[in-house]
């Protein structure tokens, strides 16, 4: 096996943990503070790394450009972790994972127009089997007024004329029911953050070790993530954390960062356009562990997306690696 995609299966492991450990851990905390605790545990978790390999010493001589290009893939990092795991906080991990997963497709766009990586029809062919199969993961849910009227006919009670109409006619958008939608809005974000997130670290880190590269770029997060607790004032909330949450953020902390420490790695040995699509495999095992743990169950239509979206993200691999 390649060194390259030995780091990314990896990364794609410890991201699938990190999803479900943070799902858990965010049940009664605000999203922001939930990033900006595990930001922490992940910052400590990367220089923790950078001094056991001895590679802070490049700190000193690593250019303009890798310190650049670092800061802006923090930076572009923290917005899409603030996007997704508000998502996640709406959302279920079946509907949110496979819109930022999707981020696949813009990473392979962006490495052919900015990094200059090739494209070839088995790509192409690739992200038009992943982009329909997260189409197929969309689930689509019934109207909620038709489902209690059909509650109310189970129980024995016999809806009225009025109401069996109401149910059939477009509900109106409440701003409840806008908030519980917006998970698409933030999963939509994060997705275009994300691969902002691969292309500028792939640059930033092309002549500087890696595990340095993953810590300074964590130092761009958690000054953004922190400033957002503070204008939402979740930081009043902080003696609100029961001890279950926090040990699950925590958690989800280190697997995130095991998780950045072997996707840089892994980036750093192969192209974004190869090691990016391994490492949004993790959407396979995150639908296994939110079967088993959360209990989440998936469609006929949601499973036959998930088989054309790993189809599609191994074909590059399979014919390119």
């Amino acid at each position: 096996m390649d060194l390259w995609l030995f780091f990314a299966s990896g990364a794609a492991i410890f991201a699938a943990l990190t999803t479900i450990l943070a799902k858990i851990g965010l049940k009664n905390v605000d999203s922001h503070l939930a990033t900006a605790i595990r930001t922490m545990v992940v910052l400590a978790f990367a220089w923790l790394m950078v001094f056991i390999v001895g590679s802070q010493n490049e700190i000193f001589t690593a250019g303009g450009r890798s310190w650049a290009f670092l800061i802006m893939s923090g930076l572009a990092a923290g917005a899409s972790w603030l996007c997704f795991f508000r998502a996640l906080q709406i959302g279920s991990v079946n509907q949110v994972v496979p819109i930022d997963k999707s981020s696949t497709i813009m990473t392979m766009i962006l490495a052919f127009i900015f990094l200059g990586e090739p494209m070839g029809t088995i790509t192409v062919a690739g992200m038009a089997l992943m982009g329909i199969g997260t189409w197929l993961m969309l689930e689509r849910r019934p109207a909620a007024s038709k489902q209690e009227v059909e509650s109310d006919a189970d129980d024995g009670n016999t809806a009225s004329p009025a109401a069996s109409e109401a149910a059939t006619q477009k509900p109106i958008m409440t701003r409840k029911d806008f908030v519980t939608r917006s998970w698409l809005f933030f999963a939509l974000l994060a997705a275009v953050f994300a691969s902002l997130t691969a292309i500028l670290g792939r640059v930033g880190i092309a002549y500087i070790d890696a595990n340095l590269g993953t810590a300074i770029r964590t130092m761009a997060v958690v000054p953004m993530s922190w400033l957002m607790v503070f204008i939402t004032g979740g930081q009043r909330r902080i003696g609100s954390i029961d001890r279950k949450s926090w040990v699950f953020l925590l958690l989800s902390g280190v697997a995130t960062g095991a998780s950045w420490l072997m996707f840089y790695r892994a980036l750093q040995l192969g192209s974004a356009s190869l090691v990016v699509p391994v490492d949004k495999l993790s959407i396979v095992l995150t639908m296994a562990f939110a079967r088993l743990f959360l209990g989440e169950r998936f469609s006929r239509r949601s499973l036959a997306g998930l088989v054309l979206l790993t189809v599609g993200t191994l074909l590059p691999v399979v014919f390119y690696g």
